[in-house]
């Protein structure tokens, strides 16, 4: 009776320390894009193609952890002078600030679903609250890698002179839609 009841309560701590889940970014499917009016005229886009970073779930608990690393150098606006430009000191400054980064500790789930994210962003070394949606989000077996993949359409909106960011404000708008399609794979 000992050993049966000694097996449950180990049964029940295991399950309790292994209820969440560390899922790791595959970059390759993983790629912030920006949108941005330009002049009145258009919505621009541009994506970067460096992306790091983990997401912590316990889905049992609705609880969580983001934390995300964009490349800055690695901005993609399709011409080679425009990537130089929005890499200059003007937008980006890669130079002094190679990356910008999102972390949170406190997801918002509907159901076992998570919804949202609300962390910390920095660009240009300043660091303000933001609030991510999360929409879409699937947990499943990936059908090539065969390993558990958790992925969803994430989107915010931000002002980019509140970090700094203000050459030609209002021409090229302040409000900058930032979305992020994540497929992260649970680690091993």
């Amino acid at each position: 009776m000992k050993k049966l009841f000694l097996a449950a309560a180990v049964a029940a701590l295991s399950g309790t320390v292994v209820a969440a889940d560390t899922y790791t970014f595959d970059v390759r499917h993983t790629f912030p894009v920006f949108e941005i009016n330009h002049l009145g005229f258009s919505t621009q886009r541009g994506r970067f193609n460096k992306t790091s970073g983990k997401v912590v779930l316990d889905t049992a608990k609705k609880t969580g952890s983001v934390e995300a690393t964009i490349e800055t150098a690695s901005i993609d606006m399709g011409l080679e002078d425009w990537d130089k430009h929005m890499k200059s000191e003007d937008f980006f400054n890669v130079e002094k600030f190679p990356t910008m980064s999102f972390k949170s500790n406190k997801i918002s789930f509907d159901g076992d679903k998570p919804v949202a994210a609300e962390g910390d962003f920095t660009l240009l070394g300043v660091t303000k609250p933001i609030k991510l949606t999360i929409a879409n989000f699937v947990c499943k077996p990936h059908p090539m890698m065969k390993k558990p993949v958790c992925a969803a359409d994430i989107s915010t909106t931000i002002k980019r002179s509140e970090f700094g960011m203000s050459k030609y404000v209002p021409a090229v708008a302040d409000e900058v839609t930032i979305k992020i399609p994540v497929e992260a794979v649970k680690a091993e």
